[in-house]
């Protein structure tokens, strides 16, 4: 077997399978997530399996800096681009991934300005990042659904110097509900 036929056989199969489930729980849906990150959150199925999902809001996290424990605050807009399956009735499991783009600061670090000490800033940056996601969605008999997920990621930040701090960004546990509808 060739390589390009190898290829197409996968294909023909994929398209199988997602034919024969071919389902999404609903076309949109609008609501709020809260845990790691507390957003206004926009799902929405261009496609049977595929959605697009876009949150909007600010993000927790706790960082070793220089040994020194430190939190650290994102406001960002995260998008999402996830494949989606039907288990068993309502439930739905989800992969997939994204980007986001924002702000971040530490609420603890602040710098002094040198020609005038009394006025203090705070350190803000702008934040990039990239993040997986994978999760579970229950969608009920009326039109709200629930959703449960996990988003680990790589978050860089960088300031007018543009000088760039990068670290790991465990988006923890999110639990967002959402309101439905064609």
């Amino acid at each position: 077997m060739t390589k390009h036929s190898f290829i197409a056989l996968l294909a023909i199969m994929a398209a199988i399978v997602f034919k024969a489930n071919a389902q999404s729980p609903y076309r949109h849906g609008i609501g709020a997530t809260v845990g790691s990150m507390q957003a206004l959150s926009y799902k929405t199925f261009p496609t049977d399996h595929f959605a697009i999902q876009l949150d909007l809001g600010t993000k927790y996290n706790y960082s070793i800096i220089a040994g020194y424990g430190s939190t650290l605050w994102t406001t960002e807009l995260a998008a999402s681009l996830v494949y989606e399956g039907h288990f068993v009735k309502g439930l739905y499991g989800f992969v997939g991934g994204g980007v986001s783009l924002g702000f971040s600061w530490h609420p603890s670090v602040s710098y002094y300005i040198p020609s005038s000490p009394e006025m203090q800033i705070k350190n803000i940056m702008g934040k990039s990042g990239a993040h997986g996601i994978i999760g579970l969605e229950y969608k009920f008999g009326i039109p709200l659904a629930l959703q449960i997920d996990f988003r680990p990621g790589y978050r860089f930040q960088f300031n007018h110097e543009i000088t760039v701090n990068h670290t790991f960004d465990w988006g923890l546990v999110n639990l967002g509900v959402r309101y439905t509808f064609q």
